[in-house]
C-alpha cells in the first residue's frame, strides 16, 4: 500500500523582530532613527504620503501590546487604524487588516504579482487579513501606500 505525500508548503521568509522589545516606555525619535537606521527617509516618506490631504491619515500614536512584542506606530484617520509601522534593525515592517473588499480591490488591482503574493500568503484573521513586509526600499513605500488606498476606499 502506498501513501500520497503532501507536498510540502513553501516556507515563508521571516520577519525581523521589533528593534523595540522590551523598552518601557514609547520611543524617542533618536532611538527610532538610531533602530531604522538609513531608511528614516523612508519611513518619513511614508507617513508624508498617508498625512497628505489624499489620505488625511492625521492621527498616530505609539502602542505596545507586550514588552515581548515591541512598540510600533499606529497611523489612524477619524479614529481607525490604517496602518502599524514598527522598527526593525535597518529598516521598519508595516502591517495592515485588511477588509475583504479591501483584499479583493487589491487583487482585482495592477499590483505586481510578487506583491499580490504577499497578501495571498497573508493569515486571515475574523478581523481581516494581517498583511505584513519589511520596507527597506522606495517601491515598498510605494506597496504600502497602494494597501492603504485600498484600506481607506473600502
Amino acid at each position: 500500500m502506498s501513501t500520497v505525500k503532501s507536498k510540502p508548503k513553501p516556507q515563508k521568509p521571516e520577519l525581523s523582530p521589533n528593534a523595540l522589545i522590551g523598552k518601557k516606555t514609547a520611543p524617542s525619535e533618536k532611538e527610532v532613527v538610531a533602530a531604522i537606521g538609513a531608511t528614516k527617509p523612508l519611513w518619513d516618506q511614508l507617513i508624508a504620503s498617508l498625512q497628505s490631504d489624499e489620505f488625511k491619515v492625521r492621527d498616530s500614536e505609539w502602542k505596545c501590546p507586550a514588552a515581548k512584542y515591541g512598540w510600533s506606530l499606529r497611523l489612524k484617520r477619524a479614529g481607525r487604524n490604517i496602518i502599524y509601522l514598527a522598527p526593525i534593525r535597518g529598516g521598519f515592517r508595516v502591517a495592515f487588516v485588511l477588509g475583504k473588499k479591501a483584499v479583493a480591490a487589491a487583487m482585482a488591482s495592477d499590483l505586481s504579482d510578487a506583491m499580490k503574493q504577499i497578501i495571498k500568503d497573508a493569515p486571515v484573521y475574523p478581523e481581516g487579513t494581517g498583511v505584513r513586509f519589511e520596507v527597506r526600499s522606495p517601491n515598498d513605500v510605494l506597496f504600502a501606500v497602494k494597501l492603504a488606498r485600498f484600506k481607506i476606499e473600502n
